[in-house]
């Protein structure tokens, strides 16, 4: 900037074409102007501007000559100076002592303040709206974001489909909208006393010329409470609790994303405070708009969830389950916030000869992808039980299996939730009260015997995370008795933001011992509160075992020579045991059964071959194991065969029937359904 001088200057290049901008020598001479300025002062440039030197004056700013004024002069009416910019003058020491630019405001300081307020609140609404996942939460935020500053009352509605995670209907009356209240805001200056409370569903509003721009996405304002009570169309009882008492404007806003309506703002202003303008309405809309986007934002992640808790408890087993070999009972707890569900998951798999197979495992992440892996997971794990492995077979094979998941054509690289996913897999064997489990990463379970006082952890040798690949897989035995409590658990349970596993763990021993007598449905309960947080950071599974065996009286097993000639002897042992047990209507179908499989076993493998009849509740178990390692497979004989018709007798005398292999060779088990024992005796369940 050079010398001052009569004629217009060019406008600093920091000043916007728009903005209204004066610049003023050290006399107090307008040297420019912009367009907006001239709109709102009477100096044009080249002369005095004595409104201006007042406001400069009143700055701390220095003014020569003629132009100095005393007071504050007329000049400026509904402007208001909000800034004095020194500008560098030619042969001018101090920058301070002129020239300034001199930025103006239209609308005087009473509205500038509030269009300051409107663009603040609108910011803060930005910042704000978008921190939670909850609908009821944004609603409410909402509502307090307005109150009081912006209104007296504030309430938000919701369309119930919204509420529960749906996809709003497309809807093209106000009439076919269903709404509820999910959120209010108040303060003393209107009376909310008779307005429907959150909770309450919104009555149906017939299509007016009210509705019909909130459909459309477009904010309604109201500046006579009269006139809208006239148009809503409603009978005197409904308006009364739509429309507060002493209300004296009101704006309506909808809330609008993807060209559907989510729910309505609706603001009211009692009688000592200004009513609602066109621009408030704008900025309201923008605000709506945000908070629109979180609503929906926060529905979306309402129906993952929920689908993603209905998928994984669906997946789970029934909480309580009375096996022959074992009482269980199980609990997921979801982590708080965020996705909730995860990856989390137990099963209990009955398996023949009265054993349970029991599983616990965990997968990367939460959400419904989490909870998808674990499906897989848990569909694989309960097929190879069926094939009867030892656990470190099985999990062997389900390591397999998992690096095999992302190999197929479509695969996009392979999935952090199965690959990191931990698994630990027992087998309960009620006869012989072993339990042998196998791990994949993950913890062992506590235990708590009926010797014992306090609950101990197995020495497992926990193998790698699933997905790993090239590790072995240990399987360690230990004994539990009848009326052992067996916890299987996730680190979901015993971890959390202040503490480690190894001391969440003590704490499981210590709150075993504490609830371990409990009926297994109330201690899971019980034990599941004591050890996580109100809000837990991490969801979590506990199964509760507590091991059952069958009477002795009820188990019956003999040793066979390898001669054909002791087949009829096996069979004169089962009639004899059958009698005894009171079924001696299965004594026919079990000894064709017995002889078929000791037949095949003398014949094709050799001795020594163990035979064994186990009662049960509701089964008899016969099984006959030799030394041989070939798997048994029924094969269709020809009518000139003399033999092969062996297993194909068994598959049609049984129930169901199968083989498993053992550390000695292998045992062919066969399952007849029988009724309770008439003695009423029934497994153990304590000690």
């Amino acid at each position: 900037m050079h010398g001052a001088g009569s004629g217009e200057r060019p406008p600093p290049s920091s000043v916007g074409a728009g903005a209204a901008a004066v610049v003023v020598d050290r006399a107090g001479v307008v040297l420019f102007s912009t367009p907006g300025a001239r709109t709102l002062l009477t100096c044009p440039p080249g002369s005095p501007c004595p409104a201006l030197v007042a406001a400069l004056q009143e700055a701390g700013h220095a003014v020569e000559g003629h132009a100095r004024a005393s007071g504050r002069p007329p000049g400026l009416p509904g402007t208001l100076v909000t800034a004095v910019v020194p500008l560098e003058s030619e042969g001018t020491a101090a920058a301070d002592a002129g020239p300034w630019l001199v930025l103006l405001e239209p609308g005087g300081g009473e509205a500038a303040g509030a269009a300051r307020r409107r663009a603040e609140l609108a910011h803060l609404a930005a910042l704000t709206l978008g921190e939670s996942l909850d609908v009821a939460v944004v609603a409410q935020t909402l509502a307090d974001l307005l109150v009081p500053g912006f209104a007296d009352l504030a309430t938000v509605d919701l369309v119930e489909a919204v509420l529960v995670g749906d996809e709003p209907p497309q809807l093209a009356a106000s009439s076919e909208v269903r709404l509820r209240r999910v959120a209010a805001a108040q303060s003393p200056g209107v009376s909310a006393e008779h307005l429907l409370p959150v909770g309450e569903a919104i009555p149906p509003l017939p299509e007016s010329a009210v509705m019909s721009p909130l459909m459309e996405g477009r904010a309604v304002v109201a500046s006579d409470i009269g006139t809208l009570r006239a148009t809503l169309g409603v009978n005197p009882e409904t308006l009364r609790s739509l429309i507060p008492d002493g209300a004296h404007s009101s704006v309506a806003v909808p809330l609008y994303a993807r060209g559907l309506v989510l729910g309505c703002l609706t603001l009211w202003r009692g009688p000592l405070s200004d009513a609602f303008t066109g621009d408030d309405g704008a900025v309201l809309e923008g605000m709506a708009s945000h908070a629109a986007l979180s609503v929906d934002n926060a529905r979306r992640y309402t129906r993952e969830h929920r689908s993603a808790v209905v998928l994984q408890r669906s997946l789970l087993p029934h909480a309580a389950r009375r096996l022959p070999g074992a009482e269980t009972a199980g609990v997921y707890q979801p982590r708080a916030g965020g996705t909730g569900a995860g990856g989390d998951w137990y099963d209990v798999i009955p398996l023949p000869s009265l054993r349970v197979g029991l599983v616990v495992g965990d997968v990367v992440g939460h959400g419904l992808h989490a909870t998808a892996a674990m499906a897989r997971l848990r569909t694989a794990v309960r097929a190879l039980a069926d094939l009867d492995l030892e656990p470190d077979e099985l999990l062997t094979h389900l390591d397999d299996l998992v690096l095999g998941f992302s190999d197929g054509p479509d695969s996009q690289g392979p999935d952090p939730a199965v690959l990191g996913a931990t698994c630990l897999y027992a087998v309960y064997d009620p006869v012989s009260c072993t339990c042998s489990l196998s791990s994949a990463g993950h913890p062992p379970p506590a235990v708590l015997t009926p010797s014992q006082r306090t609950p101990s952890f197995p020495g497992l040798t926990p193998g790698p995370p699933l997905g790993v690949g090239s590790m072995p897989f240990v399987t360690t035995h230990f004994d539990a008795p009848a009326g052992s409590l067996l916890a299987l658990f996730t680190d979901g349970l015993v971890t959390s933001r202040t503490s480690g596993i190894d001391e969440g763990m003590t704490r499981l021993r210590e709150a075993l011992a504490q609830v371990g007598g409990a009926p297994l449905g109330e201690a899971s309960r019980e034990l599941v509160g004591l050890l996580t947080p109100p809000t837990p950071a991490d969801d979590a599974a506990l199964l509760l075992v507590r091991t059952r065996t069958p009477p002795a009286r009820h188990i019956a097993a003999w040793e066979l020579r390898p001669d054909l000639e002791d087949v009829a002897r096996a069979r004169e042992l089962v009639a004899t045991q059958l009698a005894e047990w009171h079924l001696d209507e299965a004594a026919f179908v079990t000894e064709l059964i017995v002889s078929e499989l000791v037949t095949n076993a003398i014949r094709y493998v050799g001795g020594p071959v163990g035979l064994r009849l186990i009662r049960g509740e509701e089964a008899l178990v016969c099984e006959v194991s030799d030394t041989g390692t070939t798997q048994p497979r029924v094969r269709r004989a020809r009518e000139t065969d003399e033999g092969g018709r062996g297993l194909f007798l068994v598959s049609q005398l049984a129930d169901r029937w199968g083989s498993r292999f053992t550390q000695g060779g292998k045992t062919i088990w066969s399952e007849q359904a029988v009724g309770t024992p008439a003695d009423g005796a029934v497994a153990l369940v304590g000690p």
